[in-house]
């Protein structure tokens, strides 16, 4: 934890300088960074991971409380209207796993746990950049769109890279060569945040009560409803402690740096994105030791 908060204040605090001296860079920066960055760090992830099938189990239960998640939030009529905003909805869900999650498994859980943690991360990755441009946009979902959403994703330039990389002769070289740049470029991502927060208050952005209040409900799902999810959808599998601490912990992750990259990249609620995403990383700096030490005294821990 003191290691992710050494690299985590740094980057938003060099970020919300650039922002507030160059309020244009987070938008330059966040195209390229959804075109090339978000396959490289998946590369890198993927190449980490082995790519083993026993890591299936993890994927699953990601599926499983992601579906969850955005279901309640768009088929509950109450749900829905507590958070409106398609950012705010993805962004109640998606949780930041790749830089926050998986550095918090390795320093709670033991070294056998980094394959669930980045299974679990690569399946959330792949819900993001394929239903989360619907999302963000306000787009009507229809099967033929997410496909073809789904078909030129980000998330799909990475896997397949990686799978063809990792038949080749070098995948253990590019395993080791990836894993640095898909670091920084994590590094790079969360500087974007601390841009739009300089840029926002460059400009004088002001949350509203209602705005704030809003917040407030999608701060309290991400970081109380969507672990708790896991608890009870992991309580049904005959699953190793271990599997479910881990995917527990992801799921208690804060919201998602991407979903701020596609506000970004769309031209819409950049700063409501921009607020959740720094709101939940500081809570859950809390919040995370909270449910680890829940874990720890569930029954059979």
């Amino acid at each position: 934890m003191l290691r992710f908060a050494l690299e985590l204040i740094p980057s938003l605090a060099l970020g919300m300088v650039l922002g507030l001296r160059f309020p244009q860079l987070p938008s330059r920066l966040a195209r390229p960074l959804v075109r090339w960055g978000v396959p490289l760090s998946l590369v890198g992830l993927l190449l980490r991971s082995g790519m083993g099938g026993e890591l299936l189990v993890a994927g699953l239960l990601a599926a499983l409380v992601n579906a969850a998640g955005l279901l309640l939030l768009l088929a509950i009529p109450p749900l829905r209207r507590s958070i409106p905003h398609g950012s705010l909805q993805l962004g109640s869900v998606v949780g930041n796993t790749g830089y926050f999650g998986i550095p918090v498994a390795v320093a709670l859980l033991p070294p056998a746990s980094l394959g669930f943690s980045i299974s679990y991360d690569l399946v959330g990755t792949l819900i993001t950049w394929s239903l989360g441009p619907l999302l963000v946009q306000g787009l009507a979902f229809d099967a033929r769109r997410a496909l073809v959403v789904l078909w030129g994703s980000p998330a799909c330039k990475g896997l397949a890279i990686a799978l063809l990389l990792h038949l080749s002769p070098w995948g253990g070289l590019l395993s080791r060569l990836l894993w640095g740049p898909s670091q920084l470029l994590l590094l790079l991502a969360l500087s974007v945040v601390g841009m739009r927060l300089g840029v926002s208050l460059r400009e004088g952005v002001s949350m509203e009560p209602h705005e704030g209040r809003i917040l407030a409900r999608a701060l309290a799902f991400k970081l109380l409803a969507m672990p708790l999810l896991m608890v009870l959808i992991s309580a049904a599998f005959p699953l190793p402690t271990l599997v479910r601490q881990a995917v527990v912990l992801q799921a208690a992750a804060p919201t998602a740096v991407s979903v701020l990259l596609l506000a970004e990249a769309a031209g819409r609620d950049a700063d409501r994105a921009a607020h959740l995403v720094l709101a939940t990383t500081l809570a859950a700096l809390v919040t995370v030791p909270g449910w680890w030490w829940l874990l720890l005294h569930l029954p059979g821990a």
